[in-house]
């Protein structure tokens, strides 16, 4: 019988956070859109002010083998707070053992204690399998909203100053 445990990422854990962001965009088919360096992982989830955290799933002694990463956001309309799933992976190898459950369990449990009132996250289109892993959790899809995005260039343009 394999164990495992859900826990607060640690420093450590960084580069097998980074790896497995960089699988994440592997099977979303995007393997070379990850910019993220381990040093920039390292930076958002462990400076002095965090307003990125994560939760990592360990197999055995202390292998992560799976990462839930989030963040804090607001709802105007509840008058709260609530977290934003930016990712959620599980390695291919470790799936069906619970852990992608245990982590967005985790996640819940700590909007119950700080009395968030939502756990939110976006899922390709495509990717029926993890439609039906959450809908199978009792998470429904938010039909209506498009996600929109501005980045690069026309981020720079909308700012009005030189991008990076």
């Amino acid at each position: 019988m394999t164990t495992w445990r859900i826990r607060p990422a640690a420093i450590a854990d960084v580069p097998a956070i980074h790896d497995l962001v960089e699988e994440l965009a592997g099977y979303e088919r995007e393997p070379d859109a990850v910019e993220a360096t381990p040093g920039d992982l390292a930076a958002a989830l462990f400076d002095a002010d965090p307003r990125v955290h994560a939760h990592v799933a360990v197999v055995g002694e202390e292998q992560v083998a799976g990462v839930a990463i989030w963040f804090v956001t607001y709802s105007t309309w509840r008058g709260r707070h609530g977290i934003w799933l930016e990712d959620l992976f599980v390695r291919p190898t470790h799936r069906r053992l619970g852990l992608g459950r245990a982590l967005l369990s985790s996640l819940a449990d700590v909007c119950a204690e700080r009395g968030y009132r939502r756990l939110e996250w976006s899922v390709l289109d495509w990717n029926e399998p993890a439609h039906a892993f959450y809908r199978s959790l009792g998470a429904l899809p938010q039909d209506g909203w498009t996600t929109w995005r501005v980045t690069g260039p026309g981020l720079s343009a909308l700012g009005g100053r030189p991008g990076p």
